[in-house]
């Protein structure tokens, strides 16, 4: 399969928090945040926050709050969250399921808000989960999983409390993406090796939204096969597909010994779990470590 440049990008991921008290100055009290499950209005101000989504604890904790629950989407263990949210935390969070929500041990930790910002979008789970505490869903128009991370700070700060906190993250994101956008004109495939078999991320991805964010382009014949998800399959007869001029490969589940034989390999685990975490503290580290190993692949 011709494939132009090739970044192998090895670890383990699928499908991107808790402990101690929140920082001082919360949410005030009678904030609403629009989702796609209507409005949810935050009475009072939370002071036992449970992270649901992909990547809320760690946009919680970039705001300055600490939740006392979160899942672990990418599997760190201990804290939940990447080396880029290293000392964010000063107790270990209680980690909770990700796909599967254990609602008894949600419940249990006392929760007065739920983020859930970034998920399968499931209207059952965000019922039962608003039974429990007030519950912060995916925004409106967005595929599962597909909350951008600018939506995730917006949604988050605001339901904190945190607003000029959040619009000043904001801010410092857009100008790292700026100061990084260096592909222009270049295509790009986010894709991905699992179990024998190859795929790409789409619009909608943090993946491929990164990749846009700096320039390239994503192939529109990729683009067109994705209806309503993240993630297009690509059979064998197609890999044609992953042809770019930096095309981007993470395989699933460890062993990479099959695609070794591609011209760059890159088998750095913190800078894939950045690339795949969805949170600002994740881009600004990917685009710290990403960028200059892409430049010099275009370049090689």
């Amino acid at each position: 399969m011709k494939r132009g440049l090739v970044v192998l990008l090895s670890a383990l991921l699928l499908a991107a928090c808790g402990g101690g008290e929140p920082e001082p100055e919360p949410a005030a009290a009678g904030v609403t945040v629009d989702t796609r499950f209507g409005p949810v209005t935050v009475e009072e101000p939370p002071t036992r926050v449970v992270a649901l989504g992909w990547s809320d604890a760690e946009t919680a904790l970039a705001l300055g709050v600490r939740p006392v629950g979160a899942s672990d989407w990418l599997g760190f263990g201990g804290k939940g969250v990447g080396p880029w949210a290293e000392g964010l935390y000063e107790q270990a969070p209680t980690l909770l399921g990700t796909t599967e929500i254990d609602y008894e041990a949600v419940a249990a930790l006392q929760p007065d808000l739920i983020l859930n910002t970034r998920s399968d979008n499931d209207e059952r789970k965000h019922e039962t989960l608003s039974k429990i505490a007030p519950t912060i869903g995916a925004p409106k128009d967005v595929i599962p999983y597909g909350t951008s991370w600018r939506q995730q700070v917006e949604m988050v700060a605001k339901a904190l409390g945190k607003v000029a906190e959040g619009e000043r993250i904001i801010a410092d994101l857009d100008a790292k993406f700026a100061a990084n956008r260096k592909f222009e004109g270049r295509t790009t495939v986010v894709g991905a090796y699992f179990d024998g078999k190859f795929g790409a991320y789409v619009s909608g991805d943090a993946r491929t939204d990164f990749m846009k964010a700096i320039g390239f382009t994503p192939r529109q014949d990729v683009e067109d096969l994705a209806s309503g998800t993240f993630y297009v399959d690509i059979s064998a007869e197609r890999l044609d597909l992953l042809a770019a001029d930096l095309t981007v490969l993470f395989p699933i589940g460890g062993d990479a010994s099959a695609l070794k034989a591609n011209p760059l390999v890159l088998e750095d685990e913190d800078l894939v779990n950045a690339f795949s975490s969805g949170s600002s503290l994740g881009m600004a580290y990917a685009l710290d470590h990403a960028v200059p190993l892409f430049t010099a692949a275009l370049a090689g």
